[in-house]
């Protein structure tokens, strides 16, 4: 029998696409239950990918319970969960919806920060960018997030985007799909490179605002929310 081979992948969603391919094979009983995984340079090589790619799709195997770890091995569970392929594919999709409102709104609201708000409000929303460190806990990061983007809301000076927005922004801090992303011990890692980047992003759109200059900070809101939604989408499971 030719050994097991998986065609390369584009790298577009790259660990999504390489664990999408590893369930379909387990699921039509090519990995059969009890079987190890290959080797993970066997994958690397077959997929045409990083071992980053891989690492990250092996995991999502684990979080769905399709494969489990002994010792520094990896093999297909014995018994398989009642998961269809790409499961998560509509939370991710519910997250990326959240995302495109968020675009619309925000980058706009940045933007009219900039060309509208007081030397009060301005001096608020520089203030709360500075509380924002790399190292600060998921809880504490929303918590300043969401009173961040209230504020800049709130200095755009449209009484009516501010209380739409505010709407869409409970819609996502309340979402389940958004929060089980972020609270899953799997995605740890990347919630801290979000964490990390927005710090810095929110300074950047702080600085354009309290310069007035809406074309940079309209652009740095809409580079924070792409960073972010990148990471959600691609990185975690």
């Amino acid at each position: 029998m030719d050994p097991l081979q998986f065609a390369p992948v584009s790298r577009a969603t790259v660990s999504e696409k390489v664990r999408d391919s590893l369930l379909e094979s387990i699921r039509d009983g090519v990995l059969a239950p009890g079987a190890r995984l290959p080797a993970e340079r066997t994958l690397c090589e077959q997929f045409g990918v990083a071992r980053t790619s891989v690492r990250e799709a092996v995991q999502g195997l684990v979080f769905l319970g399709c494969v489990i770890k002994r010792g520094n091995r990896f093999f297909v569970a014995e018994s398989l969960p009642d998961v269809p392929l790409g499961a998560d594919d509509q939370r991710k999709r519910n997250v990326s919806e959240l995302f495109e409102v968020r675009q619309v709104m925000e980058v706009a609201i940045a933007r009219l920060a900039a060309l509208r708000s007081s030397e009060a409000e301005r001096a608020h929303i520089t203030a709360l960018a500075a509380q924002f460190g790399a190292g600060m806990g998921l809880e504490d990061f929303r918590d300043l997030d969401r009173r961040f983007h209230l504020a800049l809301a709130r200095a755009c000076g449209n009484p009516t985007l501010h209380e739409l927005y505010r709407k869409a922004l409970d819609a996502v801090f309340d979402s389940g799909d958004f929060s089980s992303l972020l609270d899953a011990e799997d995605n740890a890692e990347a919630v801290r490179e979000v964490i990390a980047e927005a710090c810095l992003a929110h300074v950047r759109i702080a600085a354009g605002v309290s310069g007035g200059d809406a074309k940079a900070a309209a652009l740095a809101a809409a580079d924070h929310l792409g960073e972010v939604e990148k990471h959600m989408i691609a990185r975690m499971f």
